[in-house]
C-alpha cells in the first residue's frame, strides 16, 4: 500500500498546516483534500502508546484496514488523512476502534 500512504515529511507538514482537525479519546484526525485520485493515509503512533513495536504495528494494521473499508464504502478518493493515535487505544478491540473511527469520520464529512 505504499502509493496510498503519506510518506514524505512535506506531505505530513501540508496536512498539519492546512488540514482540518477532529478528535476524540482515541484519535486525532487531520484531514485535507488533495488533487490526486487516491486516498493517502498517515498514521502516527508514539512510544508513549507502547514501547513494543509489535503492538504499535498491530494497531497500524487495524487502522489501515478500517480506513480501507471506510473509504471503499463511502467512495472517498481524494483525501490525505493523518491519524494520531492516543494511548487509550491499547486495551480496545477491533470493533471498539472501528466504532470510534466511524464516529469521528462522520464529523469529518
Amino acid at each position: 500500500m505504499p502509493k496510498n500512504s503519506l510518506r514524505r515529511k512535506k506531505d505530513f507538514d501540508q496536512v498539519f498546516k492546512s488540514g482540518q482537525s477532529f478528535y476524540n479519546h482515541l484519535f486525532i484526525i487531520k484531514y485535507l483534500e488533495n488533487n490526486l485520485n487516491i486516498n493517502r493515509l498517515g498514521i502516527i503512533i508514539g512510544l508513549k502508546v507502547s514501547k513494543k513495536a509489535v503492538i504499535r504495528n498491530k494497531i497500524k494494521r487495524q487502522i489501515r484496514e478500517i480506513f480501507r473499508k471506510y473509504s471503499k464504502e463511502n467512495h472517498l478518493n481524494t483525501e490525505d488523512v493523518v491519524i494520531i493515535v492516543s494511548k487509550n487505544i491499547i486495551d480496545k478491540s477491533q470493533q471498539e476502534i472501528e466504532k470510534e473511527f466511524l464516529k469521528i469520520m462522520t464529523r469529518v464529512k
